[in-house]
């Protein structure tokens, strides 16, 4: 092997076991498709058994190596059954899986509030746990990734628990980043606008798309395929001295004033 190839190969996932949660549609399905073909044995998580054999089926298919992993990711139980059960370690887990309430203050009560806080940040803290104590108790090497939002360190009307819970979740990536070193990388990556199932309603609104036009320098919504290779990155060695990082996707929005 050259050393182009060599350099090259730094982006393959070969011999890893991966966890995407909440990955039988969106973001989540784009980075399991794009680490499956980075040559990682990829888990695809959910809660629909029929959804999650289709999803596997159809990697399987494509000739990668794809496994179910039905389970709620916000059951702390279930969490530490699956990876109590799993055959092999799991090297790279990628917390996708959330929920969103758009909805201004006067309608969201601390029960509603506390739902979205749990599902966005405290089980992501739950299931990272069991991920990581593994690791290090066997002293491996592993990478971890939060899916937040530009939503955390930013704000706007009518979505505070969501951006509550991502910008708690980017401390909790840099708290893990430094207490897990040096064997558990930890990195997130911040979405901006993306055209997903959850953001449907707003892709083919006149207003909305105003903004994109008018705001984003690059003047469209995402694709999710196009966070795949980001994940991939920062889960393979080609990324071996990065830890503590918020990747911001968003085609400039962020930048811009």
């Amino acid at each position: 092997m050259n050393r182009s190839n060599k350099e090259v190969s730094k982006f393959r996932l070969d011999g890893q076991a991966a966890l995407i949660t909440g990955s039988t549609r969106g973001i989540g399905w784009a980075i399991a498709k794009g680490m499956a073909e980075s040559g990682a044995t990829v888990y695809v998580n959910g809660r629909d058994k029929k959804v999650l054999a289709a999803r596997c089926k159809n990697l399987i298919e494509l000739g990668y190596s794809a496994k179910p992993a039905h389970f709620d990711a916000t059951d702390v139980e279930t969490v530490d059954r699956f990876f109590d059960s799993t055959e092999t370690t799991i090297d790279i887990l990628v917390n996708n899986a959330a929920i969103r309430l758009r909805k201004p203050i006067r309608e969201i009560y601390p029960k509603a509030f506390s739902k979205v806080v749990e599902a966005n940040l405290n089980s992501v803290y739950a299931i990272s746990r069991s991920f990581a104590t593994r690791l290090v108790d066997q002293e491996k090497k592993g990478s971890l990734i939060n899916i937040t939002s530009i939503a955390g360190p930013r704000a706007r009307p009518g979505d505070p628990a969501y951006t509550a819970a991502k910008g708690g979740l980017e401390a909790l990536t840099r708290s893990l980043a430094v207490e897990l070193a040096p064997l558990v990388r930890c990195n997130a990556i911040a979405p901006g606008y993306f055209a997903t199932d959850a953001n449907a309603p707003y892709v083919n609104d006149v207003e909305v798309n105003q903004f994109v036009e008018n705001r984003i320098p690059l003047k469209r919504w995402g694709q999710p395929k196009e966070i795949a290779g980001a994940a991939v990155f920062l889960a393979s060695d080609a990324s071996s001295y990065i830890t503590g990082h918020t990747l911001v996707i968003d085609a400039g929005l962020t930048i811009l004033f």
